[in-house]
């Protein structure tokens, strides 16, 4: 998913669900800032490297394929971006190697969702806010895994389109840096294809390029990990289910739901303003960011800002020490830090190593580990 649903519509989805102005407004900054809370990041603010929920392509092109970097690379886009379905997911017949990867591939409505929503529950609004990246995105990244591989990931040509009056067309995807996706021809720019099964260019969606982050798209395709049996992705009912999902997310942080159950989306919340919804999400265009933020304003009646990364820098960096963690981007640190041990933890303990090896803080304190000592002493605080 792109800015126009974590940050727009999840401000959209916040205030629906019950918070005020100013608390969807730092929920939705916080979705958004998954997407930008890089190790280059960290460093410009004196932070943690080990909170980086995302990496640039600069980042990306600098890692190297051995094992710790595939594990690094793992630890990020899994924890954050294509959260694991099924961790036992069973596969008859096939390698350690290759189960590994496949039950890291992506889908709504998983163990870990609930996981990650409960992690949620009862800290900051910057927990909140990445939660719900991580839940909106197992929607719009289903069926690809947050790990190189290419037999997981890539797409062949094999690709089609379907069309609101039930048609298909083919699509095309090509290499083409700075160039934009051409969706009324079905041409969308992509990454190079590479043979090797651990390259950088086979993580993800990278092969699909930005076609499964539009909310407009239904497509087919036959995926290999899937023994080429088509594939139907339908988008727009997709990212419908997202945004009742969040909504209803949201009202258990809040308090308004004792538990909160996956398979479950609030439809009554969005009742009033389905029409309106649905046809946010199924103009075809590649950026629906002005649409959800009229939404949200005629929601609130309030101005929505457009997202600025670096809204609160300097209230971090001005912020003394010891008082930093309570500073809207130490409260993001923070989060970010618990959501990516926690994923990495239960993706360990499933006997899987890709994400290397972790052990709990909440148990363990994680004493050997530098890094992760603010993580252990803000646990501590908020339990107490």
């Amino acid at each position: 998913m792109q800015a126009d649903f974590h940050y727009y519509a999840t401000y959209c989805a916040a205030f629906l669900a019950g918070y005020s102005h100013e608390e969807a407004l730092e929920i939705c900054y916080s979705a958004q800032m998954v997407d930008c809370c890089t190790k280059t990041f960290l460093k410009s603010i004196s932070a943690t490297v080990h909170a980086a929920s995302s990496q640039s392509q600069a980042e990306l092109v600098d890692m190297k394929s051995d094992i710790s970097s595939l594990q690094d690379i793992t630890r990020i886009w899994a924890s954050f971006h294509f959260l694991p379905k099924d961790l036992y997911a069973p596969t008859p017949l096939a390698t350690k190697n290759y189960k590994n990867k496949y039950r890291l591939i992506c889908g709504p409505n998983g163990v870990l969702v609930k996981d990650t929503v409960d992690l949620a529950k009862g800290k900051s609004l910057q927990a909140a806010g990445i939660a719900m990246h991580v839940l909106a995105d197992t929607w719009a990244h289903y069926n690809f895994a947050g790990t190189p591989s290419l037999v997981i990931n890539n797409t062949d040509n094999n690709f089609y389109e379907i069309m609101d009056d039930g048609s298909s067309r083919k699509m095309s995807f090509k290499h083409s840096p700075g160039a934009e996706d051409d969706i009324e021809n079905a041409a969308y720019n992509s990454t190079v294809f590479n043979m090797i099964e651990n390259s950088i260019l086979n993580l993800g969606h990278g092969h699909a390029g930005h076609l499964p982050d539009y909310s407009f798209i239904r497509y087919k395709y036959m995926p290999a990990w899937d023994n080429y049996r088509e594939c139907l992705k339908d988008n727009p009912s997709d990212y419908r289910k997202a945004f009742c999902q969040m909504i209803l997310a949201m009202k258990y942080l809040r308090g308004v739901h004792e538990v909160f159950e996956t398979g479950i989306y609030d439809e009554e919340a969005i009742s009033l303003y389905e029409e309106k919804i649905m046809h946010i999400l199924t103009v075809r265009r590649t950026d629906a960011s002005e649409d959800w933020k009229a939404f949200g304003e005629k929601l609130s009646g309030k101005a929505i800002p457009d997202f600025d990364v670096s809204a609160y820098v300097e209230e971090y960096k001005n912020a003394p020490e010891e008082s930093r963690n309570n500073t809207v981007l130490g409260r993001f640190i923070v989060a970010s830090l618990s959501q990516k041990s926690m994923v990495t933890s239960k993706i360990f303990s499933s006997k899987n190593l890709l994400a290397g090896f972790s052990v709990k803080y909440s148990k363990y304190g994680l004493s050997g580990i530098k890094e992760y000592r603010k993580l252990v002493k803000e646990s501590k605080r908020q339990e107490s």
